[in-house]
């Protein structure tokens, strides 16, 4: 918890502490700590104003000045690319959230060992933890490939890599290989599945890394974590207007944050289900948040980023029940945890979502195919 007076002496270093006018928590986030600074002008008959001040978790983000120097190398790469906007932009809002330098011209602090940062405020806009309907759903994609469109020509070289193996699957398999070395002989019913589970789809792991090796598929700026309550939907139109919570952002393949996408929006039964055996993959919602991204994002995808994209959607849920899986044999010490067996259930149901999804796969292909055939018509 923070005093207010501390969160004044911070807030002071970003804006004058006189003019401003109140510090409040915002969000529910599970890294960072989060407020909401609104302030009066500087001047006499500015405006008055808002920014978000957080804390930076340096437990996650072990270097937090490479972290700010990713979003300063995108916020100025976006800015110029606002210059001129892309077409699908016409007659839309689109808000870039900004570094708020401190007042001694640094893009953050650090007070008594906490390393501390303001950005932009993105005001009358908001964000959902479920989908509405398939209209929401188009713009959740439209926002995932704005976002991809406007940095897809920064070199991927400029921004650091601030979270090693983030995504690659090959390595969290090899991680649980070793956990499972030194475990016990699994006796739970569930658990036993899961680790089968696991073992039967060993073969399809590396799908996304051999293509890159092949040079198939390259490495592009991406945003590293788009779910669904990180894009920003205006409240008075519904669009899409921005991204959100962009301390992920780095080099990558977009697959893994389509795939990302998709497996957070699609189950409607959420990761926390109860019952496992809820979790189905929505091929609508699919189709409509495909339908969003690709209506921008084509003009920058080859042939071979789309024949990769069935196999995304089917490997991340599979993934991230792994890293759920993982954390569970070795004492739930990363994912946070309600109960006793909480990640062996996320594992389950981040699973029996990969099975609806490898049941529907022809049904995914050929719908990708349409939706490509369509996007490349103008559609």
């Amino acid at each position: 918890m923070f005093v207010s007076e501390a969160l004044e002496a911070i807030a002071d270093r970003f804006h004058p502490r006189e003019r401003i006018k109140a510090i409040r928590t915002l969000g529910s986030g599970n890294v960072n700590d989060t407020f909401l600074v609104t302030h009066s002008g500087l001047i006499q008959g500015d405006r008055d104003g808002a920014f978000v001040m957080q804390r930076l978790n340096t437990s996650v983000f072990e270097r937090p000045d490479l972290v700010m120097r990713n979003l300063v190398a995108l916020g100025n790469h976006m800015q110029q690319r606002m210059a001129a906007p892309p077409p699908e932009l016409k007659g839309r809002r689109w808000e870039i959230p900004k570094v708020v330098p401190c007042r001694q011209d640094s893009h953050w602090i650090e007070h008594e060992g906490q390393f501390w940062r303001s950005i932009s405020y993105i005001g009358a806009a908001t964000t959902a933890d479920v989908i509405r309907d398939g209209d929401h759903a188009r713009e959740i994609g439209y926002g995932l490939g704005m976002f991809h469109t406007l940095i897809s020509d920064l070199p991927a070289d400029q921004l650091a890599d601030t979270l090693e193996n983030f995504h690659v699957t090959p390595s969290y398999l090899a991680r649980y290989d070793s956990v499972v070395k030194h475990s016990a002989v699994p006796h739970d019913q569930l658990l036993r599945e899961a680790c089968e589970f696991v073992d039967a789809r060993r073969s399809g792991v590396d799908v996304l890394e051999a293509a890159l090796e092949r040079h198939e598929l390259s490495h592009r700026p991406i945003h590293g974590d788009p779910k669904i309550n990180n894009v920003m939907i205006d409240d008075a139109t519904g669009h899409a207007v921005g991204l959100i919570d962009l301390d992920t952002v780095k080099p990558g393949l977009v697959h893994y944050d389509i795939g990302d996408c998709l497996r957070s929006c699609c189950n409607r039964a959420g990761e926390e289900a109860l019952d496992p055996s809820d979790a189905k993959f929505d091929l609508d919602l699919c189709e409509s948040i495909l339908s969003g991204y690709l209506s921008v994002a084509r003009c920058f995808l080859n042939d071979w980023d789309l024949h990769y994209l069935p196999d995304c959607i089917r490997l991340i849920p599979f993934e991230l029940g792994l890293r759920f899986l993982t954390d569970h044999l070795e004492g739930d010490v990363y994912f946070r945890c309600e109960q006793p067996g909480h990640n062996l259930r996320r594992a389950a149901v981040q699973f029996r979502l990969t099975e609806s999804i490898e049941a529907q796969m022809p049904a995914i292909r050929t719908l990708v195919r349409s939706l490509t055939q369509a996007s490349s018509k103008g559609g």
